[in-house]
C-alpha cells in the first residue's frame, strides 16, 4: 500500500484568498509536496525514486533490456562464472506482446462527436424532430392540400427525411447535425492535428501497457493557443488516491529537467545572482539533482505543480430607494455593517493555483492563481487540472500493468534459455572404444598389420570389424570385439525438458495476459475452424479492453479540455485568427457559429471504429443483403462508413426496408405499366384496323374517282376532237360559200361590163370549166355522213341558209 510520510505538512486551507496568493503560502505547498515525494526519515529520495525505478525497470523489460546480473547470480557458484561462456542477452519475448497490444490499439481509428446539450440546442433539436413527426402524421392531408390548392404545408423539405416514426431515432443520430456541433468537431480535430496527437496517443498507449499509468497535459497560452503535451508518468507527483482516473486528487505536478537557458526564458525575472546560486546548489538534506541518474551542471530539476483549493465569492447586495437590488462583488473578508440595508451573499468555488519550485532549493519560481482555468459547464463551481491521468488497474495506490504481470515468467524464460545454452555447450559427440589387446591377436592373412588405424578405417567405411573369439593359446578372447561404440550422454532428454519448460512459461505469459496465439497468428491451429480462431482472437481483445478504454478516456478528457478552452482562444485576436484561418476551408457558417460557442454546452464522446470481429459480422450481414438484393451497392458503401456498429445495423435495416418498399412500388408500377401497355396495344390494334379499313375505302374511292376522271377525260378528248372537226368543216363550207358568192359577183359584173361579149365569154368560161372539171375529177361531198352527231344533236342545223 502506498502511503504518505510524516514529512509532508500542507498549509491550512481555511485562510483568506489574499494569503493564499502570497509566495510564502506557495512555498509551504511546494515544501509539502517535496517532503511527500522526495524525503523520508533518512532525508533521501523515497516515493519518487521508488516510482521512477519501478517504471524504469518495467520499460527495460518491455524492451528486453533488463539487467542480467540476477541471471548471473543464479547460475554462478559463489560468484564464479569462469566455467560459463554464455550469451547473456535477454530473450526478446515481452516486446512482441507489448507491440501486439500497443499497435492494435493505435491502429483503431476513432471519430470525435459533439452533442450540443444546452437548452437552446436541445429546443432546436426537439423542434426538428417534432416537425418530422408532424409531416409523417399529416402526410395524406398535406398531399391533398398540395393537389387541390397547390400549397405545400410540410415543415421539412430536405431529402432523405424519415417516412415513418420508427426511422426518426436513427435519422437524428446519423443525419441530423447542428452547425455549432459541426464547428466544434472541426475545431477539436484541428487542435488535435496541430499538436500531432496521433503520435502522443501512441506513447500514451505504450505507457498504459508497460507501466499501467498514462498522463497527458492540456494547457493554453497566448502565443500558441491550446497545447497538448505528453507527460512521462515517472516524473509526475500527485496526492494519494484510489480513483483509477485521479479525479479526487487535490494536487498534481511533474518534475522537468530543463536547462538554464530554458529556465531563464520561462522565468525572465530571475537575476544572474539567483541563477548562479541555483547552479551551484547541490541540494539539501542529502537530496541530489541527479536523482534520475543524470547529473548535469547546466540543467536544473524544476517541480511544476497545481494545487486545488477554494475561495468564497462574496457579493454585497444593496437595496436602492426604488426597491431594486444592486449587487457588487467584494473580498471574501467582507462583513456587512449591522443595522444597514446591505446584505451578504456568497458561494464557495474550487480554484487552482499553479507554482514552480527548484527541487531541493528554497527558490519559488512562480506562484499564483491559475489563469484561464477550465470549469465544466454542468458545474461551474468545479475546476479541472491541466493533467489528465488514468491507471485502470490501481488499488490502494499500487499500479499494475500488463508487463508487471509477466516479469517473473520472462525471468524464467531467460533462465531456461541460459540453461539450454549450458547443456548444449557441454554436449560431446558419440565415440568408439578400441581394445588394443583384441587387435594384437588378429591376423588378416595378407601380410597387412591390423593396427588401430586400419581397424578404425575399416569400421568407419564398412561398419565391419575383424576379431577373434579365441587367443593364440586357445583361451577365450575377452577382446574378440576390438571396437565398440560409446553411447555418451548427449543431453537430448535435458534439451527436450528445457524446451518444454520454455514453452510452459511462454504459455503462462499468454494465459496471464490473455494474448493467445489467435491474437498474433503466430502458431495458428491448422485443424481449428476459422470461426473458432476468430472467437479466440475476440476473447484476447476482451482481455486487454481495459487498456483500450483507458486510452480512449485520455482522448475524451483531452477533447473536453479543448472544448472548454476554446473560449480562451476566441478572446484573444491572435489565437482567434489562428483558429478561424485553420477551418476556413470548411464552410463560412462555421465561422459565424464559433462566435457564439461560449453560449453552448457540449457533450463529447468518442465513436470508435469497430474491430475486425465486429466488422466481419457487419460485412457478413451486408453480403447477405447484397446477395438477396435487399440493398444496393451504394447502400452498402454508406453502411460501411458508419463506425458505430449499432447505428450501422439500424441503417442496414432501414435500407432493407426502403429497398423492399421500392421493390414493391416498382412491382406495382411494372404491373400497372404492363396493363397500360396491353391496353395501349389493343388500342393500337384497333386503330391500325380502322386505319386499314380507312385506307382500303380510300383506295376504292380513289380508284372510282380515277375511273370517273378517266371517263371524263375521254369524253373531253372526244368532244375536243369533234369540235375541231366541226370547226374544220365549218371553215370549208365558209370558203365554198365565199367562192360561190365571188363567182356570182364576178358573173354579174362581166354581164354588165361586156354584154356584147357574153356569149363569147360564156362559151369560153364553159369550156374552161369543163376543162377544169376534167382535171379535178368528180365533185367532193363534204357532208359528215352521220359523224357530226354529238349526243343526239346534229350539225345539219348549222348549214348556211
Amino acid at each position: 500500500m502506498v502511503t504518505t510520510n510524516n514529512y509532508s505538512s500542507f498549509p491550512d486551507q481555511v485562510v483568506p484568498a489574499a494569503e493564499k496568493a502570497t509566495n510564502e503560502y506557495g512555498l509551504k505547498v511546494a515544501r509539502a509536496i517535496e517532503g511527500e515525494w522526495f524525503r523520508n526519515s533518512q532525508g533521501v529520495g523515497y516515493r519518487f525514486m521508488t516510482n521512477y525505478n519501478n517504471f524504469h525497470n518495467l520499460r527495460l523489460y518491455a524492451r528486453a533490456e533488463q539487467p542480467v546480473q540476477k541471471y548471473k547470480d543464479e547460475l554462478s557458484i559463489n560468484g564464479d562464472l569462469s566455467y560459463l561462456n554464455l550469451d547473456w542477452k535477454p530473450v526478446p519475448i515481452l516486446p512482441k506482446f507489448v507491440d501486439i497490444v500497443v499497435n492494435g490499439m493505435s491502429q483503431r481509428s476513432y471519430e470525435v462527436k459533439t452533442f450540443a446539450q444546452d437548452p437552446h440546442s436541445l429546443k432546436k433539436r426537439t423542434m426538428y424532430a417534432q416537425q418530422i413527426m408532424q409531416d409523417i402524421q399529416n402526410k395524406e392531408f398535406n398531399a391533398v392540400i398540395k393537389e387541390l390548392f397547390d400549397i405545400d404545408l410540410t415543415n421539412r423539405t430536405e431529402k432523405n427525411t424519415p417516412e415513418n416514426l420508427e426511422d426518426i431515432p436513427a435519422h437524428m443520430q446519423l443525419n441530423y447535425k447542428q452547425s455549432i456541433e459541426v464547428a466544434e468537431e472541426e475545431l477539436i480535430n484541428q487542435v488535435l492535428d496541430k499538436n500531432k496527437y496521433h503520435l502522443i496517443r501512441k506513447r500514451l498507449n505504450y505507457d498504459l501497457t508497460v507501466l499501467g499509468i498514462s498522463c497527458v497535459k492540456t494547457t493554453w497560452n497566448k502565443s500558441e493557443g491550446i497545447v497538448i503535451d505528453y507527460v512521462d508518468p515517472a516524473n509526475i507527483v500527485y496526492s494519494y488516491t484510489d480513483d483509477p482516473n485521479f479525479e479526487d486528487i487535490y494536487y498534481v505536478g511533474e518534475v522537468k529537467n530543463i536547462s538554464f537557458v530554458e529556465l531563464k526564458k520561462q522565468f525572465p525575472s530571475l537575476t544572474p545572482e539567483e541563477l548562479n546560486k541555483i547552479q551551484k546548489y547541490t541540494g539539501g538534506s542529502g537530496y541530489q539533482r541527479g536523482f534520475n541518474g543524470r547529473y548535469d551542471q547546466d540543467t536544473v530539476q524544476v517541480l511544476f505543480f497545481e494545487w486545488k483549493s477554494y475561495i468564497d465569492q462574496v457579493f454585497k447586495i444593496k437595496q436602492t430607494a426604488s426597491g431594486l437590488e444592486k449587487t457588487i462583488e467584494k473580498q471574501d473578508t467582507f462583513v456587512p455593517p449591522v443595522n444597514d440595508n446591505f446584505k451578504r451573499a456568497s458561494r464557495s468555488i474550487e480554484t487552482l493555483y499553479s507554482g514552480a519550485k527548484i527541487l531541493g532549493h528554497e527558490t519559488m519560481l512562480s506562484w499564483g492563481m491559475s489563469e484561464n482555468m477550465t470549469r465544466p459547464f454542468s458545474d461551474t463551481t468545479k475546476v479541472n487540472t491541466s493533467y489528465t491521468i488514468t491507471a485502470p488497474r490501481m488499488y490502494q495506490g499500487r499500479i499494475e500493468s500488463l508487463v508487471s504481470r509477466v516479469t517473473g515468467f520472462a525471468d524464467m524464460i531467460q533462465l531456461t534459455h541460459l540453461k539450454l545454452q549450458q547443456v548444449m555447450s557441454r554436449m560431446v559427440p558419440d565415440g568408439v572404444y578400441l581394445d588394443m589387446d583384441g587387435l594384437a591377436e588378429v591376423d588378416l592373412g595378407n601380410g597387412t598389420n591390423y593396427n588401430p588405424q586400419e581397424a578404425l578405417n575399416m569400421y568407419f567405411q564398412t561398419g565391419s570389424i575383424v576379431g577373434r573369439s579365441l587367443t593364440q593359446d586357445g583361451e577365450s578372447n575377452r577382446g574378440r570385439v576390438p571396437i565398440q561404440e560409446l553411447q555418451t550422454s548427449n543431453g537430448g532428454g535435458k534439451i527436450g525438458s528445457l524446451i518444454q519448460t520454455y514453452q510452459y512459461y511462454l504459455q503462462m505469459i499468454r494465459d496471464v495476459t490473455g494474448l493467445n496465439e489467435s491474437r498474433d497468428a503466430s502458431t495458428p491451429d491448422v485443424n481449428a475452424l476459422v470461426g473458432v480462431q476468430k472467437l479466440a482472437a475476440a476473447n484476447s481483445n476482451v482481455a486487454t479492453r481495459h487498456i483500450l478504454q483507458a486510452g480512449l478516456y485520455l482522448t475524451l478528457k483531452t477533447c473536453e479540455n479543448i472544448a472548454l478552452r476554446v473560449n480562451d482562444s476566441l478572446m484573444f485576436p491572435l489565437t482567434r485568427m489562428a483558429l478561424i484561418n485553420s477551418i476556413t476551408n470548411f464552410n463560412t457558417q462555421t465561422l459565424d457559429e464559433l462566435m457564439t460557442v461560449n453560449l453552448h454546452d457540449f457533450g463529447i464522446f468518442i465513436e470508435l471504429e469497430p474491430d475486425e470481429e465486429e466488422k466481419s459480422k457487419l460485412e457478413e450481414n451486408i453480403q447477405t443483403a447484397l446477395r438477396t438484393q435487399s440493398i444496393n451497392l451504394e447502400d452498402a458503401i454508406d453502411i460501411r462508413q458508419v463506425n458505430n456498429l449499432k447505428l450501422a445495423n439500424q441503417l442496414l435495416r432501414k435500407k432493407r426496408k426502403e429497398k423492399q418498399e421500392e421493390q414493391q412500388e416498382s412491382k406495382m408500377a411494372e404491373i400497372e405499366a404492363q396493363g397500360q401497355a396491353q391496353s395501349e396495344t389493343a388500342e393500337r390494334s384497333a386503330l391500325a384496323e380502322m386505319q386499314k379499313q380507312e385506307a382500303l375505302t380510300s383506295s376504292k374511292v380513289q380508284i372510282e374517282q380515277a375511273k370517273a376522271q378517266f371517263e371524263m377525260q375521254k369524253l373531253q378528248n372526244e368532244a375536243k376532237i369533234k369540235r375541231e372537226l366541226m370547226g374544220l368543216e365549218f371553215d370549208y363550207q365558209m370558203q365554198l360559200a365565199k367562192l360561190a358568192a365571188q363567182g356570182v359577183t364576178q358573173k354579174e359584173k362581166e354581164i354588165e361590163d361586156r354584154k356584147d361579149n357574153r356569149t363569147k365569154l360564156q362559151a369560153t368560161q364553159q369550156s374552161e370549166m369543163i376543162t377544169q372539171r376534167k382535171q379535178d375529177g368528180l365533185p367532193i361531198n363534204f357532208e359528215s355522213a352521220g359523224n357530226d352527231n354529238l349526243g343526239g344533236i346534229g350539225l345539219e342545223q348549222f348549214n348556211p341558209q
